[in-house]
């Protein structure tokens, strides 16, 4: 036997990005964004606490080619630079479906 009744569901019907608070909803309905996290455990000079910055698409890819510059400067004098800024943090492509 199937009993139906209405219940109230909250759900994230949007989210704004952390840096120019712009939506990231898209036109197809679905949300479009990136997440900088961090969870600093024992030992860490920011032990228990918790980072999540939600970015939009524009602040996502501008924050990957400040960290691409910052690693650039840090290698700079390197003889062996075994680091490639192309991908960096890139771990899948053409991936449309949400496969892992």
């Amino acid at each position: 036997m199937k009993i139906r009744g209405r219940i109230e569901v909250e759900t994230v019907t949007d989210v704004l990005c952390d840096v120019c608070d712009s939506s990231t909803l898209h036109e197809s309905g679905g949300l479009q964004y990136g997440c900088l996290e961090a969870r600093w455990g024992y030992g860490a000079k920011h032990d228990g606490e918790r980072y999540e910055v939600h970015l939009c698409e524009y602040c996502f890819f501008k924050t990957i080619a400040y960290l691409k510059q910052q690693r650039r400067i840090e290698n700079i004098f390197d003889d062996q630079v075994t680091k490639s800024n192309e991908h960096l943090g890139l771990i899948a492509k053409n991936e449309f479906f949400g496969g892992e």
